[in-house]
């Protein structure tokens, strides 16, 4: 192991510091970021949105419901009057499709009632442009 104890010849001048005085380095790089700092904007935590301005809603008008009943033996019930025929329905239908808004269509058949009735006022129905159907008490199928 070896130990240095100064330089070999004995002189009284201070030998020359070779390493880099970093202090100003330090001093410049926090003045930067001090200025950076003080230069970006305020993060805000909020997004600034245009939101469109609406009217209040309208209130809320409950449709007119249709009750269409086929019962055992074929007959067509229009809120529980018979009907006579096939024509009559279609009059029914018509004044309900001129109805604004359009008012709701609930089918319910008999299980005895033959099919070929109840597509016939589907089908009705669906040529006069009535959309808002609904076939009920089907849970009565079920067995």
């Amino acid at each position: 192991m070896g130990m240095n104890v100064g330089p070999g010849h004995s002189s009284n001048e201070p030998e020359v510091m070779m390493d880099i005085n970093t202090t100003p380095l330090i001093d410049v790089m926090l003045v930067l970021l001090i200025m950076l700092i003080i230069t970006i904007p305020a993060q805000l935590h909020t997004v600034n949105l245009d939101m469109p301005v609406s009217a209040p809603p309208l209130k809320k008008v409950d449709p007119v419901v249709v009750k269409i009943e086929v019962d055992a033996r074929g007959v067509v019930n229009w809120n529980g009057q018979p009907l006579q025929s096939r024509a009559d329905l279609d009059a029914h239908l018509t004044q309900a499709h001129a109805m604004q808004p359009q008012p709701e269509l609930h089918i319910k058949s008999n299980g005895k009632a033959k099919y070929e009735v109840v597509a016939g006022v589907l089908a009705s129905a669906q040529r006069i442009g009535l959309t808002k159907l609904g076939i009920v008490g089907s849970e009565q199928f079920v067995d």
